[in-house]
């Protein structure tokens, strides 16, 4: 079957359509909100930054969990750390990632 847009329209999906290394840094970066967990986290952090045993008790997570999370919302450079003597606090590394979760509350109607 052939294409049935017109050409200019044609021409506006090739030259807007996402590049294969967009597509591939979306997918990654969308990877951050897919897992419960991790959304919880990054909520929190929305609100104040936390240490793993703050995170823990308030979300009533494992914090070997919370630890592993955090360790992979840093390595996505969705997080970042601060020590403080023994202590690491985590925050957020941008507002967009909350936003990107508000976004998607709305969306949904809550």
């Amino acid at each position: 079957m052939d294409i049935l847009l017109d050409k200019r329209m044609q021409n506006m999906v090739k030259d807007y359509s996402l590049t294969e290394e967009m597509v591939e840094d979306l997918v990654c970066f969308f990877t951050i909100f897919s897992d419960g967990t991790r959304l919880k986290i990054l909520s929190a952090l929305s609100i104040s930054e936390m240490c793993v045993n703050d995170i823990s008790k308030l979300l009533l997570l494992n914090q070997t969990t919370v630890s592993h999370q955090l360790r992979l919302l840093k390595n996505l450079n969705a997080v970042k750390a601060k020590r403080q003597g023994k202590v690491v606090f985590y925050s957020l590394k941008g507002e967009v990632l909350n936003e990107v979760i508000l976004k998607g509350v709305e969306f949904l109607g809550y």
